[in-house]
């Protein structure tokens, strides 16, 4: 990874896409995704590039496949035939969101701090719940991309431990079992 990386003259530090491998493995083995209840994963770079990611991918097991492919073409294949994993999207993301979505970004530095599985469970069910979580070892989601910014710990947290609450808070407001 660290080869790839370098060769295209990207800083290490700043290109992640273990965080993202591992997060995107993760929320693709919840029971949340495998009720059908997750509609999309996206994915913006730093260079303003968007990713859709199906929630009926199989993310591929090694990271080096999963970053070979991805920082070279964009693009993911999926095992078993059933298509693109990854594809590039027009942005901005909104236009792919469902009508009436209630976009929730999570952040450390949020002053609304919250107890997921409460805050999931008074939203209407008529909203279509977005989070957006960064995948990114340093940095801020953009507020302008969210209805909402909420805290749900008071230490840092990673991306994969964010989309595992949301995932348990959904699952329970839903009764996935």
């Amino acid at each position: 990874m660290l080869t790839s990386l370098r060769r295209k003259k990207m800083d290490p530090y700043k290109y992640r896409p273990d965080i993202v491998h591992e997060a995107l493995r993760r929320i693709m083995d919840t029971r949340l995704c495998k009720a059908g209840r997750l509609h999309a994963v996206y994915i913006r770079t730093d260079e303003g590039v968007l990713i859709k990611v199906e929630p009926r991918a199989t993310i591929p097991e090694s990271l080096e496949k999963f970053c070979s492919q991805l920082l070279q073409k964009f693009s993911i294949k999926s095992t078993g035939g059933r298509g693109s994993l990854l594809r590039v999207v027009k942005n901005p993301v909104a236009q792919h969101l469902p009508a009436n979505s209630l976009k929730i970004g999570l952040s450390l530095s949020s002053q609304k701090a919250v107890d997921l599985r409460d805050y999931v469970h008074d939203v209407s069910d008529n909203a279509n719940l977005v989070f957006v979580v960064g995948a990114m070892a340093h940095g801020r989601i953009e507020s302008e991309n969210v209805d909402d910014i909420i805290s749900v710990s008071d230490y840092p947290l990673s991306a994969v431990v964010c989309l595992e609450r949301i995932s348990m808070a959904l699952e329970r407001k839903w009764n996935i079992l």
